[in-house]
């Protein structure tokens, strides 16, 4: 066992008696430690209720003859963080959770890890760790908040954090009451769990369960679920079969795993961002992931469930239609059913029980579309790559050519859209918010729920090289790479530039010539970072682009 290597022998009676002071008796010396990583704290919703999680699956580990020690990694809630200088701290702060959970197993030799992540960075970067340390583990998410409800005459209409931040827009066109918002803000997020759509969170969680290191129901079980506590307590008893097996997060994470990871994230429509985490969890994984791989698994995925922001069903009701289970049984013919999962079985085994509604989640051969709900597109605005979540564009905006709206930042956005100068027809470009240039890729939900409270999501599009919250809807184009800061070809985009956006076509252009796109790159000037101290200083030097996950550069990515 790894944690021979703080109890075993007469030269390690120092890290005993230490481990004597936490309580532990001699029977635990010869039991497996397992690490239990924690991303409670009191300021995220998705995170409030997670010490409960914990408890379960500590005494899962009891149980399963382990002990279990807990410990924290730090957690942001985007929600907060957005519109402010806060949010350039989100998608760093996964690097900091991928490296905090590998200094604590490394240093106190843990046999084995349960994760217990619920947002949106948390998730990846809970991952990235797993698949970097390479021991077993297994993971349990804290689950989706439920959907809130307001009275709408004598009806009862459903409500969600997205509802909010396009009630902004509606309150500035003159649409409904700051009154009526104030309203909606008191009950749309009715307590504890991520988000109740298929954002991020919720989008990562489901793929997690996707790819075999969640077990069944990982993704979609409500947080305020008594069924969520059980899944806690067999996750903490599973991963001591994991470790009696010696099963490893790499023998479950291969590329076809991956692969299935993609597919149902394909079916699901779900958020732009789980494209920047595949890649990286991957590339700590050893596997390469092309861009361009996304379209081809597309191109042969169905798109199966319209979630909230896409459509008017939530994570609850997925849980309710079957889950990802049943997700991954309409998909069994395009999926490796033989993948190894956390629970000792193939994806197939797992499988063999679920059945679709047909309604939420739609049988295969009545899809929503017979492509996947993200794609990625190139051309000479992006030569590698910008992600939209094609499931939630309207059908009039999946081609789009309109005259560019120019903003050097989200901030200066946001004003000109308050402002009601922004054009039905025009492309909102929004530049050095990428990883560099922000720094940290901001999320961008509040221009992007500007647009749609304003009426405008069928006639403005946007493109950026930041990125988009989960809970984005429209024809919002995000990641789009090389970023303004590396000197791309968005730096180079002037107001009223003609931009071609053809979606199915997988195309985004520059109406200009190759020879003015290089002479007009030729003057940019060289980008000046925007923050000189701290971690995001640290940040700026280290990131890589958007195109390759937003990782850590290496000796190897040099």
């Amino acid at each position: 066992m790894l944690s021979d290597n703080v109890k075993k022998g007469i030269e390690r009676a120092p890290h005993r008696t230490l481990l004597h002071a936490l309580g532990l008796g001699n029977k635990e010396m010869g039991k497996p430690f397992i690490g239990i990583v924690n991303s409670f704290n009191e300021v995220v919703p998705g995170h409030i209720h997670l010490n409960s999680i914990a408890q379960a699956a500590k005494a899962g580990v009891w149980a399963g003859g382990g002990v279990p020690f807990e410990f924290n990694t730090i957690g942001v809630c985007d929600g907060i963080a957005m519109n402010h200088p806060g949010m350039k701290y989100s998608l760093p702060s996964r690097e900091l959770i991928a490296d905090s959970v590998e200094i604590m197993a490394q240093a106190h030799a843990f046999d084995g890890l349960v994760f217990i992540p619920n947002c949106d960075k948390i998730i990846p970067g809970m991952l990235m760790a797993a698949m970097r340390l390479n021991i077993p583990a297994i993971f349990v998410s804290g689950g989706p908040m439920l959907v809130g409800h307001v009275m709408s005459g004598d009806k009862s209409t459903i409500i969600d954090l997205n509802s909010i931040f396009t009630g902004v827009g509606k309150v500035v066109k003159g649409e409904i009451s700051e009154a009526e918002l104030a309203e909606l803000e008191e009950r749309a997020c009715p307590g504890c769990g991520s988000c109740a759509g298929m954002f991020t969170a919720n989008t990562m969680n489901c793929i997690t369960e996707a790819m075999g290191m969640g077990l069944p129901g990982n993704g979609t079980i409500p947080a305020v679920d008594s069924r969520r506590i059980q899944l806690a307590r067999e996750a903490g008893r599973q991963i001591m079969t994991l470790i009696e097996k010696n099963i490893r997060p790499r023998d479950i994470f291969t590329k076809s795993s991956l692969q299935n990871a993609l597919a149902v994230d394909m079916a699901l429509g779900g958020s732009t961002n789980s494209i920047l985490h595949l890649m990286a969890i991957a590339h700590e994984a050893g596997h390469d992931f092309l861009l361009t791989r996304v379209n081809e698994i597309s191109e042969h995925t169905p798109h199966l469930c319209k979630l909230s922001p896409a459509g008017v069903h939530h994570i609850e009701d997925l849980d309710i239609a079957g889950g990802i289970q049943a997700v991954m049984k309409e998909l069994q013919e395009l999926l490796d059913i033989n993948a190894l999962t956390v629970t000792g079985k193939t994806v197939g085994e797992n499988i063999k029980g679920a059945h679709a509604d047909g309604v939420i989640i739609r049988h295969i051969n009545q899809p929503h579309s017979p492509t996947g709900g993200l794609a990625v597109l190139f051309g000479n605005l992006a030569p590698e790559g910008g992600v939209v979540k094609s499931a939630a564009v309207a059908p009039e905006m999946l081609r789009h050519k309109g005259p560019a709206r120019v903003f050097e930042s989200e901030n200066d956005a946001t004003k000109a859209i308050m402002k009601k100068t922004i054009q039905p027809g025009d492309v909102i470009i929004i530049r050095y918010e990428g990883p560099k240039g922000g720094p940290g890729m901001r999320e961008m939900l509040t221009p992007t729920s500007l647009i749609t409270g304003l009426g405008l999501a069928k006639e403005v599009a946007l493109i950026t090289d930041g990125r988009f919250s989960g809970a984005t809807s429209g024809a919002s184009i995000g990641h789009v790479s090389p970023e303004a800061a590396s000197g791309g070809p968005i730096a180079a985009v002037r107001e009223g530039d003609i931009i071609n956006i053809d979606i199915p076509q997988h195309k985004l252009n520059i109406e200009i010539s190759d020879e003015e796109m290089k002479k007009r790159l030729a003057t940019i000037p060289e980008f000046i970072p925007r923050i000189n101290t701290g971690y995001l200083k640290r940040y700026i030097d280290m990131v890589t682009s958007a195109s390759t996950g937003a990782v850590f550069a290496t000796e190897k990515d040099k």
